[in-house]
């Protein structure tokens, strides 16, 4: 169900690398008048990723230096040189691999609109995880940095999941800078360190759409990954 008021803008943000068979679908699937825009930041790409984007609908930026943070941050920059009037109150980052549900997007936004919430993070722990869409290295590497993100900056999650909202304005405050596996931890840790109010909601994730995962479908990527995410925890905790 769709509970936000008419004057909530939001704007999505959505990294993608070599997604052509996948985030066409991911577009498409977001629920129809919630948002106003769909930023895909083709992160160079070698496939038609960007082509299938912006035939769905999509604004398409090119940001070259790969990493999922520096898409991100591709996008950020992108809504930051608009005009305030054209700036979001929300801003929600999703994966372009369908592995997340986009029509779940109202559940995500609506803490913010409804509660006054500044941060929700869509939780795969909390939701139904189809068999295989995560890899145990994810499972203990979530565990794991939340239990940290608790013990060290006394906030609670469950999931460090990519599918999320913040309020523009807070974004803004957190000074983002990781360019690739830090991008989500280094939100949450930050948010914390500044009191922000946050709150998890349970999605669902299925396996993703095409292809193999640039970060747990390798153990090179699963190892840099994880170092970087525990890197970022202690380096923000000092």
């Amino acid at each position: 169900m769709q509970i936000h008021s008419k004057n909530i803008h939001i704007k999505v943000i959505i990294p993608a690398f070599n997604e052509e068979g996948a985030v066409g679908q991911v577009i498409k699937a977001i629920p129809k008048g919630l948002v106003e825009e769909v930023i895909v930041v083709n992160n160079a790409s070698t496939d038609q990723t960007a082509a299938v984007a912006q035939r769905a609908g999509a604004t398409v930026l090119l940001e070259t230096r790969k990493g999922y943070g520096s898409a991100c941050l591709k996008g950020i920059a992108y809504i930051r040189a608009l005009p305030v009037e054209q700036q979001p109150d929300i801003v929600v980052f999703l994966d372009a691999d369908y592995s997340d549900f986009p029509e779940e997007m109202p559940k995500i936004v609506n803490p913010i609109t409804i509660d006054n919430y500044d941060m929700v993070i869509g939780s795969r722990a909390l939701g139904q995880r189809e068999k295989g869409s995560m890899t145990f290295p994810q499972i203990f590497g979530n565990w794991l940095a939340t239990n940290l993100l608790y013990y060290l900056y006394d906030i609670r999650f469950t999931d460090l999941g990519p599918f999320r909202a913040i309020k523009w304005e807070q974004l803004l405050t957190l000074n983002m800078e990781d360019t690739n596996f830090g991008w989500t931890v280094e939100m949450q840790a930050k948010a914390a360190k500044k009191g922000l109010k946050c709150c998890e909601v349970a999605v669902n994730y299925r396996k993703r759409g095409a292809g193999k995962s640039k970060v747990s479908g390798t153990i090179k990527g699963t190892i840099l990954a994880g170092y970087k995410i525990l890197w970022t925890i202690f380096k923000y905790w000092r």
